[in-house]
């Protein structure tokens, strides 16, 4: 795996907490690999904690079930551009004497890049059928750096196919996270996390990006919403 520069960046974090051998590190279940291995270039060993229904970002419930006297930090991802509820991690932290190292990196995305993006998304949340679209906690912004929905149905084969025949269509769609962490080899854990399993089972980014035009996203409404008789189909 190698090193990347969120990954590099968190590992001097953990480097600069004295958080190494002996010590466990929360990272969410549901996001790219480069954290739990920032944590076990470290000597750490990643606890992987559920995420939230909505937000699709660590659950500070699920975070709270998993501490333990060995647990040294957590690492909040806010993921897709849903900021973490950091009120709540936050109060946890402190309340169990945990360090809170936060992924976050400064965005390269200009403010007026930011706002077409949410317009982008709006027009797709008001438009769209058959999917169930991104949904934003009270009192945050959604910075939608990827524009996420989920594809209803039995799992994990309805959304394959939901993909495949957007893809067909034109619409350059994929899945942002395939497999929990802790079902990976490099990663093994023995644990079953829900939401994490139905995330990896149902989400679907699709294609969002500051420079596309009315057209471009009424493309992809249509496709998507022509599809919707498909998830009461066998899938291939």
């Amino acid at each position: 795996m190698g090193t990347t520069t969120l990954g590099s960046t968190l590992r001097a974090r953990l480097e600069e907490q004295h958080i190494g051998i002996g010590d466990e590190v929360v990272v969410p279940a549901y996001c790219d690999g480069e954290v739990a291995a920032a944590v076990q270039e470290v000597g750490a060993l990643p606890v992987f904690a559920d995420i939230e229904t909505e937000s699709l970002c660590i659950a500070p419930a699920s975070v709270a079930a998993v501490l333990t006297e060995r647990t040294a930090a957590v690492i909040p991802v806010h993921l897709f551009g849903h900021p973490v509820d950091m009120v709540c991690l936050r109060a946890l932290a402190q309340q169990h004497e945990v360090k809170v190292i936060d992924s976050a990196e400064e965005s390269a995305v200009s403010s007026v890049e930011a706002a077409r993006r949410r317009q982008h998304a709006e027009f797709l949340n008001a438009r769209l059928n058959g999917v169930i679209v991104p949904r934003t906690a009270t009192g945050v912004r959604h910075a939608y750096e990827q524009y996420v929905v989920r594809v209803p149905g039995n799992g994990r084969p309805d959304r394959d196919a939901f993909q495949h025949a957007l893809r067909a269509r034109g619409v350059q769609c994929h899945v942002p996270v395939r497999t929990p962490l802790y079902r990976l080899p490099e990663f093994r854990a023995d644990v079953w996390l829900p939401e994490a399993e139905r995330a990896a089972d149902e989400c679907l980014a699709l294609p969002l990006d500051a420079a596309m035009t009315r057209r471009d996203l009424q493309r992809i409404v249509s496709a998507c919403n022509a599809l919707g008789g498909l998830l009461m189909e066998p899938a291939c």
